[in-house]
């Protein structure tokens, strides 16, 4: 079975995938004339800017409907999407399997991902509407559909994007946050799963409003936590980390063929697992990004573009570099030697150094981020879920019911079953769907490119 899904692996996230990612990603770099580097301090004012100074809204419009949410609150949902253990259990994953390098390119997957964040989040709000309950409907399905006028893409992403909420959006975080706890507390497996899908059943009840009061407190506290903590730890061994540095480039672009292996395999690997682990930790370019931030109020296209860009920045840039650094300093810059991987890796390393505080931090860190993600990803699959129903031609009944009623419980089992399932077997899963609900969303955002614009102010700036 494992041989198999790893041919699949292999095969959804061969080459062409990877061009596919970079191509669409460079194409609107230089449509953009570079925004994400260029304008920088444009759209970082503008968002990190404006929650340093307090500034980012928290409040709805006024306008009296009372279905959305606020535009901070939508930040905080969307960095719960991407904030999960993609930045502890994956960036451990990807530094074992693809050696230092992977971390290379994972910046370089972010870096062009926040530009296709950009344009997709963009699209989304551009291309949003109102259910007859004042509901916000929005993603990446709805601008295949009265942007491209091709339904049956909608349904065919919502699909993908239904599958992946039941791999990536459950599972994953589930098995990470659950091994964790078993190996930091010696929590059961059964007893820590039940409790975890119980408090998530508590919060998804009450619909998006709930989870963005949940990710409001819950994200900035933990990610701030974990960031000082890690700079901790990295600032105490200074004297390592050029050579983990130097590692990283090394690895990515002139590996070593030991093993016996070739350096092509390598390169191939740390190619693979390093953009791979990186779409994984931001979701530029699945579309996500779309629908977390569709039921924002009192915003415009391009202010919730920019705020993707920078949850793509901090995710990938400053967290997944942490944490690769912490791994790189305390091993040597030589993790596939250490007999751990994933999130247990990561609280081996900070133990190393912090003691059994260490080790308590990035456990915890893990569960909330788990959680946090969890939460936003029911929303997602739930947004899919009804549009797939109603897609394939069934009535309104149904694509309630299914949404409200059966969804739900297919999500919470999905939760209760990766705590029990292997590690290596849902992470393939999860990279597998992942990479197909990558397809038609770019292929989407390459028809739709013309309606990708630069904002007004950074455009008058140039000028």
């Amino acid at each position: 079975m494992m041989n198999v899904l790893e041919q699949v692996h292999q095969m959804v996230w061969g080459p062409w995938t990877l061009v596919i990612f970079l191509g669409v990603g460079i194409f609107f770099t230089l449509k953009c004339h570079f925004f994400q580097i260029r304008g920088f301090l444009f759209w970082w004012s503008r968002t990190a800017g404006r929650l340093i100074s307090g500034e980012a809204s928290r409040k709805e419009d006024g306008t009296g409907k009372g279905k959305g949410i606020s535009q901070f609150q939508s930040v905080c949902t969307a960095l719960a999407a991407t904030v999960g253990t993609g930045n502890i259990a994956g960036v451990a994953t990807a530094l074992t399997a693809g050696g230092p390098g992977a971390l290379f390119w994972m910046w370089v997957s972010a870096l062009i991902g926040m530009i296709t964040a950009y344009a997709e989040t963009m699209l989304g709000i551009r291309y949003r509407y109102r259910d007859k309950d004042g509901h916000y409907i929005c993603g990446p399905f709805i601008y295949m559909e009265r942007g491209l006028g091709l339904r049956g893409m909608g349904v065919l992403y919502s699909f993908l994007c239904l599958m992946s909420s039941l791999g990536m959006g459950s599972m994953v975080q589930a098995n990470s946050a659950i091994s964790t706890m078993e190996y930091t507390w010696h929590v059961p497996t059964l007893a820590g799963g039940l409790i975890f899908t119980g408090l998530l059943v508590l919060v998804t009840w009450g619909g998006i409003r709930r989870i963005g009061n949940v990710a409001e407190k819950l994200v900035p506290a933990a990610s701030g936590i974990y960031i000082a903590f890690s700079m901790i730890v990295i600032l105490s061994c200074l004297e390592q980390i050029p050579g983990a540095l130097a590692s990283m480039v090394c690895s990515a672009f002139r590996p070593e063929a030991a093993a016996g292996g070739t350096a092509g395999y390598v390169i191939s690997r740390s190619v693979r697992y390093g953009i791979s682990r990186g779409v994984f930790s931001n979701e530029a370019g699945l579309g996500t990004l779309a629908v977390l931030h569709g039921p924002t109020e009192g915003t415009t296209p391009h202010e919730q573009g920019m705020w993707a860009m920078f949850e793509v920045f901090f995710d990938t840039v400053v967290l997944c570099t942490l944490t690769a650094l912490v791994i790189l300093c305390m091993t040597g810059s030589s993790p596939e030697t250490i007999p751990y991987e994933g999130a247990a890796l990561a609280a081996w390393c900070f133990s190393r150094r912090l003691g059994i505080v260490g080790e308590y931090l990035v456990s915890g860190s893990m569960v909330v981020f788990a959680f946090a993600t969890i939460m936003a990803w029911f929303y997602l699959g739930r947004q899919a879920a009804a549009y797939f129903i109603g897609g394939c031609g069934f009535g309104e009944n149904a694509q309630n019911m299914f949404a409200s009623k059966v969804y739900p419980l297919l999500f919470i089992a999905a939760v209760f079953l990766g705590s029990e399932a292997r590690l290596g077997l849902v992470w393939l899963l999860s990279d597998i769907w992942n990479g197909l609900m990558a397809f038609p969303n770019l292929t989407a955002l390459l028809f739709l490119s013309r309606e990708v614009t630069l904002p007004e102010g950074f455009l008058r700036r140039r000028k």
